[in-house]
């Protein structure tokens, strides 16, 4: 199979057609020409999303036109996720003592309890484990419910690890064993996901579009979880299209979503969900726009109605505010939002590449770094 052509092949060849040269591609953009012009000629292989998204803007394409998607990582994964790997990959070995179904359920709520609170070391540990006992109970309907959200959060794990292949192993899996639509929906929300952070919005945005559409309730009479479901479609639909400069449909989506929020309110972790919804999981999605259309003053005055929260997403939210300082020029509020995160997550928060590039943003303009800085950089693994 011939190898798709690299960022700056494609971006001379929409440059050229558009008509426009280098420097005027740099000031429409607002990208550097020695950026542009280091991409073109292969100096760069690639080059950060919201720069890529930038040119695509400018280019008035899809920000796919021009990204490859990020590749999958085959062969084995690196430590600590390895054993996972194996777990999701592999078929199990019979366990020592013989699992019971009441003793799996149990399991499953340590392990969604060590994910929503970002232990990230000790849902790998429950998951290998109990993905391991869940094959050798069989397929009685209670314990394919419990394998399909051990696989869910398995996939979901592995993403934030930038495992994607063995991640998206673990959705398949998922999504096949999955009891019950609602369930499917959950998976789908959190492959979605994977699909974004592989930079293949296209593929992403089309998915959570066909399952919203074909999940789309009656308000009146469909359950709370059922709303909350194809809100979260909606959202995850919103992220991909916003970033594949797809503005009205990202519009649209958001507003569906938030007539969704306001119809359910605010819904903690269920049974089913592996995040919290409500008025304001939207409002965070809202003002992530700001970040990837570069207008960071709408995180920052949406941030300051929401400080104190918890979850993953309030966490994502943070790291939004903390591009936004950093955009703003606002470095010393970038690292202490950072450190606020750290303090709260900072296993989730080492994975994070996103904030990885943050920090670099900041110490790229400091001519002095404080003991936090330096811890932070130690965290996300940044080399100073």
């Amino acid at each position: 199979m011939a190898e798709s052509p690299a960022i700056g092949e494609r971006l001379r060849e929409i440059r050229k057609r558009r008509g426009l040269t280098q420097r005027e591609l740099a000031g429409a953009s607002r990208v550097s020409h020695s950026l542009i012009t280091k991409l073109e000629q292969g100096v760069l292989a690639d080059t950060r999303m919201e720069t890529a998204r930038k040119l695509a803007a400018a280019l008035r394409v899809p920000t796919t036109a021009l990204v490859a998607p990020a590749p999958a990582e085959p062969g084995p994964a690196p430590e600590p996720w390895l054993d996972l790997q194996r777990a999701v990959e592999h078929p199990a070995r019979q366990p020592d003592e013989e699992p019971t179904a009441h003793g799996l359920l149990d399991g499953v709520r340590e392990v969604r309890a060590a994910h929503f609170e970002k232990r990230m070391g000790d849902a790998v540990g429950l998951l290998v484990v109990l993905l391991r006992d869940a094959e050798a109970l069989g397929d009685e309907p209670d314990v394919r419910a419990a394998r399909a959200q051990l696989l869910q959060i398995a996939g979901s794990t592995l993403t934030t690890a930038r495992q994607f292949a063995a991640a998206e192993t673990a959705l398949r899996r998922a999504l096949d064993e999955s009891p019950d639509r609602l369930r499917a929906a959950s998976v789908i929300t959190t492959w979605t996901w994977l699909l974004v952070r592989q930079g293949r919005f296209d593929a992403a945005r089309e998915l959570a579009v066909k399952w919203a559409d074909d999940s789309e309730p009656r308000l009146s009479r469909a359950t709370q979880e059922e709303i909350a479901a194809w809100g979260w479609l909606l959202l995850q639909g919103q992220a991909a299209a916003l970033r594949d400069n797809r503005g009205g449909e990202a519009a649209d989506m958001l507003r569906l979503a938030r007539s969704a929020a306001v119809a359910t309110g605010t819904l903690r972790r269920g049974e089913v969900r592996l995040a919290t919804w409500g008025p304001s999981t939207v409002a965070y999605k809202a003002a992530e726009q700001g970040v990837v259309t570069d207008r960071p003053e709408e995180v920052l005055s949406v941030a300051a109605r929401f400080e104190g929260g918890s979850g993953t997403e309030y966490h994502r939210h943070r790291l939004d505010v903390a591009k936004a300082y950093a955009m703003t020029r606002q470095h010393g509020r970038a690292v202490e939002v950072l450190g606020e995160v750290a303090g709260s997550a900072p296993e989730w928060l080492a994975q994070q590449r996103y904030a990885r590039d943050t920090l670099a943003d900041t110490i790229s303009r400091r001519r002095t770094l404080t003991d936090q800085t330096r811890q932070l950089a130690d965290l996300v693994g940044l080399p100073l």
